[in-house]
């Protein structure tokens, strides 16, 4: 481990307690991983753009499927919902 000094606003350091604590590990430990999925795209920049287009290719849906699969999802998550009406 290589030992830094680094100045944090309150803004940063209150994200970081809140990462720590949802984590359950360490300050140090939530911003290394913050570091690490940074470097890597996982922000949500253009890397994890470029990610979800490939697997959308990938899958080959024609846009029949697609709204076949919209409106059956549609409808479970209507009857999901209902479920949880009833039983309230």
């Amino acid at each position: 481990m290589i030992k830094g000094t680094y100045a944090l606003d309150a803004k940063a350091v209150r994200a970081l307690e809140e990462m720590a604590r949802r984590w359950r590990v360490s300050k140090s430990e939530a911003l290394r991983r913050a570091i690490h999925a940074a470097a890597r795209g996982a922000g949500g920049g253009p890397d994890a753009v470029a990610a979800l287009e490939e697997l959308q290719r990938s899958l080959a849906l024609g846009a029949e499927a697609a709204a076949a699969w919209s409106r059956r999802i549609r409808s479970e998550r209507r009857a999901a919902t209902a479920r949880r009406k009833d039983r309230g």
